[in-house]
């Protein structure tokens, strides 16, 4: 019997596998290339193909390079010939080169490169299941692999040649190794929690968040097992016997540390840089940190840069400082109603709250409200009952505690950050949200009246409460999973755009934030399939495009770029017009906020009613049928601006 429902347990695993894996390769065969991946498939071409890293230095290279490494069997024509090649960092003039205008199949590069992170994504989920298994057992860790593979966010994200799934991986291994080490010292576990370190910071920057959660863990955890030992050894342990063991903690990251950078970032950079001229390494580092105000490691990174042994450690850290600067600055958003490159401290807790579906919220919240409740019923029994919960707890919990500490770390930094750009950057988080609530609502499961009954009351107690705590319970949670998995099938192909019941849905969430919350340029290939049926062959369509693909490229004669400040289409005889959400919000539809502008000339106040468009190429391109009646101006007027 125990055989039957552990094999009965993987095969539900399997179907959910199998189920992700099937959305993902149809959305990636689908959905046109989104902005990011022209930069990040051009890079990852030439980090493995030419051994050279000028291009898109501000990601590492691992989740690229796998996206780069089935393009080396197509054969491609990538010419050095042009100016992308001796400019600086001119990854979107190269990847826009590479993929529509150099003669190659675009759609064939685009959907070769997204099988690196659709495996990255199904390797996630499998290590949720057992990341979830060691905590919860195997049968309840099937509930955050479901929410994971059923989740919108993610499965938007994890067909894309991006890093945000990839590091929602390499973080989780990195914590579920280091805590390996911590509780079971030795040799193996070191290194395992090294590599998994170091694989880590090769997908993504915002890894280096382990660095802060590391020192915090094990200075709590080295403060546990010294409460622990006072409380049981007859010779009491001295702040002697503490300090002994922090300094060999502290130690243990340090060699964590050593092997992630030494054995995996080290060769990694090493391979990508092979080929990449030290002088244009220099060139390109000294220009991109141009602005970048620590001047002491501009020149750090530059001196480096120009080392033989150590310019691996410069395109590295060029990444990081890229990064840094980039954050500080923030970028251009719209975020309810409002433009500004400032960003906003709300934006991730309300955007996490609008995308994520109503299901998973309900789980997550009433996980929370049962942490709550616990925490209150320990506090009440006064500060002695409650030092012992506590203690209790974390002996009991501390991985959980652990992935806490790391959900604070990472969202205070996002919260902090003016970089508003797409709930993506909050993946990492996710699977711990997944599995910290089942954990609860598991031992919510678990709640006995009485053990041993002794009087037919208790009996009848524990008869009410069994009936209510298994069939009540249990009923409710089926519901929640079903309405999940209903909900994603419906919101199936358009990921990217999902909003929940109460955010407008995946046509409507685009009033409230675009970007890569709900279009990023994913349905060019859907527009070209709606001029198939609504134009005729010679008619002209005018197309302001936010994304990765190519109107040319899709459309050919058919595609006439347009923008605002051009004015009326129907000037030169063209009577449909397609804006890309994130466009047309943030150009006619936003409010600038105190001390943005925005030139007036690209507001689009010659369109009336931008908010309502005549059609719509998939969720984010709206479709304008032009009319004298759809527009605020006479035509005069508007050919006479456009020769202004």
């Amino acid at each position: 019997m125990r055989q039957f429902l552990s094999s009965f347990n993987f095969f539900i695993l399997f179907i959910i596998i199998i189920t992700n894996a099937s959305f993902l390769l149809t959305t990636a065969y689908t959905d046109s290339a989104i902005f990011d991946e022209s930069a990040h498939i051009v890079s990852g071409y030439n980090n493995i193909k030419n051994l050279d890293y000028r291009f898109n230095p501000e990601h590492p290279p691992l989740i690229k390079m796998m996206a780069g490494f089935p393009l080396l069997f197509q054969n491609l024509n990538f010419s050095k010939d042009e100016g992308y090649w001796t400019g600086i960092n001119e990854q979107w003039w190269a990847g826009g080169s590479l993929m529509y205008e150099q003669n190659n199949n675009a759609d064939n590069i685009v959907f070769a490169s997204r099988m690196g992170p659709v495996l990255t994504t199904i390797i996630l989920l499998l290590f949720t299941y057992f990341f979830a298994q060691n905590l919860i057992g195997r049968w309840w860790a099937l509930v955050p692999t479901i929410m994971m593979s059923f989740s919108p966010l993610v499965l938007a994200h994890g067909h894309y040649v991006t890093t945000d799934t990839g590091a929602a991986l390499g973080i989780l291994v990195a914590i579920y190794f280091f805590l390996k080490n911590l509780f079971q010292p030795n040799h193996k576990n070191l290194i395992y929690a090294g590599l998994a370190f170091g694989f880590a910071q090769a997908v993504k920057f915002s890894a280096l968040l382990l660095l802060p959660f590391m020192a915090i863990v094990v200075t709590i955890y080295t403060l546990l097992l010294f409460v622990n030992k006072r409380q049981a050894a007859e010779t009491k342990p001295t702040i002697k016997h503490f300090s002994k063991d922090i300094f060999n903690q502290v130690v243990s990251v340090i060699l964590i540390m050593i092997i992630g950078y030494f054995a995996i970032i080290y060769p990694l950079y090493l391979y990508t840089t092979w080929n990449y001229p030290m002088e244009k390494q220099v060139l390109d580092a000294t220009a991109l940190l141009n602005t970048f105000r620590v001047r002491e490691l501009v020149n750090l990174d530059i001196w480096m840069s120009g080392n033989k042994l150590l310019r691996p450690f410069g395109q590295y850290l060029l990444g990081v400082m890229m990064v840094t600067q980039r954050t500080a600055g923030g970028n251009n958003a719209y975020f309810l109603g409002e433009l500004s490159s400032q960003g906003w401290w709300y934006y991730f807790p309300l955007v996490y709250l609008m995308k994520e579906t109503l299901p998973a919220l309900i789980l997550i919240f009433s996980g929370c409200l049962i942490s709550l409740f616990n925490i209150f019923k320990t506090l009440k029994g006064g500060l002695r009952n409650t030092s012992y919960k506590l203690l209790e707890y974390l002996n009991t919990y501390f991985t959980e505690f652990a992935l806490f500490i790391f959900i604070a770390i990472y969202w205070s930094s996002s919260i902090s950050s003016p970089l508003n750009i797409g709930a993506r950057h909050i993946i990492p988080t996710i699977p711990m949200f997944y599995i910290l609530s089942t954990g609860a609502i598991k031992r919510w499961f678990a709640i006995k009246l009485y053990t041993i009954p002794t009087t037919p009351w208790e009996r009848y107690e524990n008869f009410i409460h069994n009936i209510f705590n298994i069939w009540i319970k249990s009923f409710v949670l089926t519901i929640l999973i079903i309405w999940l998995i209903v909900g994603t099938f419906i919101t199936y192909p358009y990921f990217l755009s999902y909003f929940n019941e109460f955010s407008g849905g995946k046509y409507n969430g685009h009033q409230y934030i675009t970007d890569s919350n709900f279009d990023w340029g994913q349905d060019l290939k859907r527009l070209k399939k709606w001029t198939d049926i609504h134009l005729e062959s010679d008619e002209k369509i005018a197309i302001d495009y936010f994304g990765g693909g190519s109107p040319k490229y899709y459309l050919g004669y058919q595609a006439e770029p347009w923008w605002s400040s051009r004015g009326n289409p129907l000037d030169e005889g063209i009577e449909w017009l397609a804006v890309s959400v994130n466009s047309i919000q943030g150009a006619a539809l936003a409010t600038p906020v105190n001390g943005f502008y925005r030139n007036p000339a690209d507001e689009y106040r010659w369109l009336q009613n931008p908010a309502n468009p005549t059609d719509r190429a998939g969720t984010s391109i709206f479709l304008y049928r032009l009319s004298e009646s759809t527009i605020n101006i006479p035509k005069e007027d508007s050919s006479e601006k456009n020769l202004n």
